[in-house]
């Protein structure tokens, strides 16, 4: 009963990586849509990185440092 299902889906996961190496032409992805993009975009010289000051990365995660304390008060439970 199973086993239709699993050879379908192995069927179309074959098909899937063959049309992703190339076997029936080109992907639509790597034909360049928009090629004019970079030429369409305004003023793209006035746009600048700034490095982040110590002041405003005062709420940004630090990755792979300690959780912060969530700032709620808890008490033992009457019963």
């Amino acid at each position: 009963m199973l086993r239709w299902p699993i050879a379908i889906l192995i069927v179309v996961n074959v098909l899937a990586f063959v049309a992703l190496r190339g076997a029936f032409g080109q992907a639509p992805i790597a034909a360049g849509h928009q090629p004019n993009l970079l030429n369409r975009q305004i003023h793209p010289d006035s746009l600048k990185v700034q490095p982040v000051s110590a002041a405003n990365a005062a709420d940004q995660v630090v990755v792979g440092g300690p959780a912060p304390e969530a700032p709620v008060s808890t008490s033992e439970l009457q019963q």
